[in-house]
Parts: C-alpha cells; sequence; structure tokens
C-alpha cells in the first residue's frame, strides 16, 4: 500500500484565495479566522501599551502623541470593525450550534455582516471627523 501524499502548488494555494467560487459559509469561516488573529494581535499589543502606564505619565503622554496619527486612528478602525464582525459572527455560529439559526444560515451571516459593516461605518465617521 502506497500512502497518497497532497502535493501543495502554488495554484492550489491561489485558488483558496479565488472568490469567484466561494460560498457564503466559506467566507463566514475566513472573516472569523482573520478577524481573530486580527483581535489576538491587537490584544498584545494591547498590553504593550498599558505597560506604558508602568513608565510614568510622561512615557504616556508621548506614546499618546505618536497615536494620534491617522495611520494610527485607522489601525484603530480595523479593530473595532473586526470586533464586529467577529462578535456578529460569533452571533450566527451560537444561533447555529443551538439549531436555531441551521435553515438561514446565509441570510444570518449577510444580515449580520450587513450590521457588522453599518455600525463600523457609523462609528468610522465618528472617529475620522472628530
Amino acid at each position: 500500500m502506497q500512502s497518497e501524499t497532497r502535493k501543495v502548488t502554488l495554484s492550489a494555494i491561489l485558488r483558496w484565495f479565488d472568490p469567484r467560487k466561494t460560498e457564503a459559509g466559506n467566507w463566514a469561516f475566513i472573516l472569523n479566522r482573520v478577524s481573530a488573529i486580527g483581535l489576538t494581535i491587537y490584544l498584545y499589543l494591547h498590553l504593550i501599551i498599558l505597560g506604558k502606564l508602568a513608565q510614568g505619565p510622561e512615557a504616556y503622554d508621548s506614546f499618546i502623541d505618536i497615536v494620534r496619527d491617522p495611520i494610527f486612528v485607522f489601525g484603530e478602525f480595523l479593530v473595532v470593525a473586526g470586533g464586529f464582525i467577529h462578535g456578529l459572527n460569533g452571533i450566527r455560529v451560537i444561533l447555529n450550534s443551538f439549531g436555531i439559526g441551521v435553515p438561514y444560515q446565509k441570510q444570518l451571516f449577510f444580515g449580520l455582516m450587513a450590521v457588522a459593516v453599518i455600525a463600523s461605518v457609523i462609528i468610522g465617521i465618528r472617529m475620522f471627523t472628530v
């Protein structure tokens, strides 16, 4: 008996990122994983930032001056949007786990992602106009 080995090729990897044949369930999975990774990275950065408080008010104030840059504000926006996407997608997963949302998975996904986009736009407008 020969064991079959899968050959990973560049075209196989690129097919995974091809949005044309991706269904809603795959998008939900991808968005959930990407937002989870982003929020985990933010958690560690947040802990480092809180460490600035231990260095005294001068260190924290100098850090605050740096993060008022629009690039950092955009990063904060991505964290908020990722939080909405991850949280609302988690609600969809919970409803499916209890058997409530199983027949309506696609509608739940698109509806909750629409809510996430609307909430992110509202928060983004407030963040960038202040």
